[in-house]
């Protein structure tokens, strides 16, 4: 069965709320590699100071 034809209007709501979906994917993916970049560099720390 074929997809309905969306509209104009309908297809740039769609592809706006896209883009802010992937806008907040994208965001969670940053918080997640600043966290691990953090601890890294936190246990790289930790390590020079026991030597």
């Amino acid at each position: 069965m074929r997809p309905r034809a969306l509209n104009f209007d309908q297809l740039v709501k769609q592809n706006k709320q896209e883009l802010l979906d992937d806008e907040k994917k994208i965001r969670q993916i940053e918080l997640r590699l600043e966290k691990k970049h953090r601890d890294l560099v936190g246990f790289e720390s930790e390590e020079l100071e026991l030597k």
